[in-house]
């Protein structure tokens, strides 16, 4: 099996990564309306957050899909291109 997945966005990618760069864009707020699970809306953290999604796999799912929907058209290496 090839370790190249160049059509899987999430490649390389930690779970951290993506929850923080959701926070920074959405806010726990923004986040915890987009993606109806306590772990956003009481007493939000990485930490706690990254604990429930690692063991819940449908959370995860949908925080996946929406890191895919927000950032998919957005190079990770920005506009240099």
């Amino acid at each position: 099996m090839s370790k190249d997945q160049p059509n899987n966005p999430l490649h390389g990618v930690t779970l951290e990564v993506v929850v923080t760069r959701l926070v920074d864009h959405y806010g726990w707020n923004g986040l915890a309306q987009r993606i109806n699970i306590n772990c956003f809306k009481s007493e939000p953290s990485i930490k706690s957050s990254l604990k429930f999604l690692r063991k819940t796999q449908w959370a995860r799912d949908k925080v996946e899909s929406l890191y895919i929907s927000t950032f998919e058209k957005q190079s990770p290496w920005g506009n240099s291109r």
